[in-house]
């Protein structure tokens, strides 16, 4: 395979999302849950959940520097790799990023401190409220950073400006309450919750595998357990909404997802196990369940989702009105002040299928003189691989499921008081737990896959397409710069294994001994024995 610079470029900013993506749900999860501890050693003055707090907090803070340090990385790429992209929407995409960093981001880091140095030197409620703080402030960096990732994946409140070539807010409101935005922020952000009470649950399974800090193994036990369990029902509720926007605002991931090459009569049938084939444009064979996927997608029974054939199709039609808009604005380009009304009136009524057009630069110079064929290839570009997508979702989705039954068995346990009969009776359950600490990591990261991967070629959906996107960059310089990531980030990712190893190992500082019996003392004498005869 050529190697080439939009290739690459993609291959760099997916390796460092996802990187990226290791950590932000564990702190965004363990943030909450931070503050709900300390919530109840304000109101119990009990020392043993201050002790939780801290312990815990260690591999908040451990894993919140690693989040922070990627973080970063991820926006200069946007200047870096993506010049053009910024310079085309950098009006509304930077908006919701600049607010991230002045609001939310700041509010983060500066609680972050008090939190960390400030038990000494802060009353109670004090510290309590600026825990809560960096709680809010990591949520509240969700929050924006998915509001400009939402607008990407349906953009909305903005309008093309064809004197300055550039994207422009005309309703911030709709920007921000875009409906895409909030349900991949409210589902994001219950995986992240899911991800820090799996990894708490596992870590305090393993103490109690080992006999250690049983006293505190058991209460983070019982509150992941119940956080867990209500954040991973949230999580499948809140996928359902995910999947209905997907339906209003992006047809072919969905039908991608589902390999739903035809459009069936409603309601559609939801595949639960296929073999997709690209070559052929069919399945070599399906396990379907009637009705499912009507329902789910469309929550009707006589709503019709279209295939990917059908989508295709249309797709044409989009390629060839989006060439009439294309032609129109080189000629306004030529000399805007005295562009024609007419010309400008041909361009408004074509331009919501300006970014279609661009989908033909790879295969001809002017999209007005594109052939027949080459209009085929630009419409079967918007297909994306199909196969990874269907397995990829039901990785996802498989993983989600198992979640609720863990922490519905583990809620059980301990709300019946009942988490000794792990340890005496049911330690496969603890062993299943530890086992299960990445699962959340690779369910988060299968998602953001289905997301990022199923909205290809477009960057900014049906706007503008990646291969348009891209710097003026050489091959050379991505790759050395792709090299430079990848060999930084490893010995990051070692970094941070190894603290979080470290720390879990040596434990909460809570005094408690082990529960193994200490060896025998040799016996010694009593005072009140009685005296060994001589002999």
């Amino acid at each position: 395979m050529e190697l080439n610079v939009v290739d690459l470029s993609r291959l760099q900013f997916a390796m460092t999302a996802l990187y990226h993506f290791l950590f932000v749900p564990l702190t965004i999860g363990l943030s909450v849950l931070l503050a709900t501890m300390e919530t109840v050693y304000v109101m119990t003055g009990r020392e043993i959940w201050k002790r939780m707090v801290k312990f815990w907090g260690t591999l908040f803070g451990i894993n919140f520097v690693l989040g922070v340090a990627t973080g970063l990385t991820m926006e200069f790429q946007f200047g870096m790799n993506w010049a053009y992209f910024s310079q085309y929407v950098g009006d509304v995409f930077g908006a919701p990023l600049a607010i991230e960093g002045l609001m939310a981001f700041f509010m983060e880091a500066t609680f972050v401190g008090l939190f960390f140095f400030g038990w000494d030197k802060l009353s109670k409620r004090q510290h309590l409220a600026a825990t809560w703080a960096v709680a809010l402030g990591t949520n509240f960096s969700a929050l924006w950073i998915l509001i400009a990732n939402g607008w990407m994946q349906h953009p909305v409140g903005a309008a093309f400006n064809p004197d300055t070539m550039r994207m422009e807010v005309t309703s911030f409101f709709e920007v921000l309450f875009n409906p895409v935005a909030q349900a991949k922020f409210v589902h994001t952000v219950s995986a992240g919750y899911v991800t820090a009470a799996l990894f708490m649950l596992g870590i305090s399974s393993w103490y109690m595998l080992k006999g250690r800090h049983i006293q505190i193994a058991k209460r983070s036990m019982a509150i992941a357990s119940a956080f867990g369990f209500a954040s991973a029902l949230s999580v499948v509720v809140l996928g359902d909404e995910s999947g209905y926007e997907a339906n209003l605002n992006q047809k072919m991931k969905l039908a991608t997802i589902e390999a739903m090459w035809e459009t069936e009569p409603a309601p559609a049938a939801f595949n639960v196990v296929a073999w997709p084939d690209m070559e052929n444009r069919t399945n070599v064979f399906a396990i379907e369940v009637p009705y499912v996927m009507g329902l789910i997608a469309t929550r009707s029974l006589d709503t019709v989702i279209p295939g990917i054939n059908d989508l295709v199709d249309r797709t044409k039609d989009r390629i060839r009105q989006g060439a009439i808009a294309w032609d129109a604005l080189q000629k306004i380009r030529q000399d805007p002040a005295n562009a024609s009304e007419e010309l400008r009136e041909t361009f408004m009524q074509n331009e919501n299928s300006l970014g279609y057009a661009y989908l033909l630069l790879p295969f001809t110079d002017n999209p007005m003189e594109a052939t027949t064929e080459q209009v085929e290839a630009a419409a079967w570009s918007t297909v994306p691989e199909v196969w990874p997508m269907f397995y990829a979702f039901r990785i996802m989705v498989a993983c989600g499921f198992f979640f609720i039954l863990l922490t519905a068995v583990f809620f059980y346990y301990s709300s019946s008081g009942r988490l000794d009969v792990l340890r005496e009776k049911r330690r496969w359950l603890l062993h299943v737990s530890v086992w299960a600490i990445p699962l959340p990591w690779i369910a988060c990261e299968m998602g953001w896959f289905v997301a990022e991967y199923g909205r290809q070629p477009w960057i900014i959906e049906s706007m503008l397409p990646t291969s348009a996107a891209v710097s003026s960059l050489s091959v050379t310089e991505v790759l050395l710069t792709l090299a430079g990531f990848v060999a930084l980030y490893s010995v990051l990712l070692v970094i941070e294994i190894t603290l979080m190893i470290k720390y879990i190992r040596i434990g909460p500082d809570d005094g408690e001994a082990s529960e193994t019996p200490p060896p025998l003392a040799a016996p010694t004498a009593s005072p009140t024995a009685a005296p060994v005869p001589a002999e």
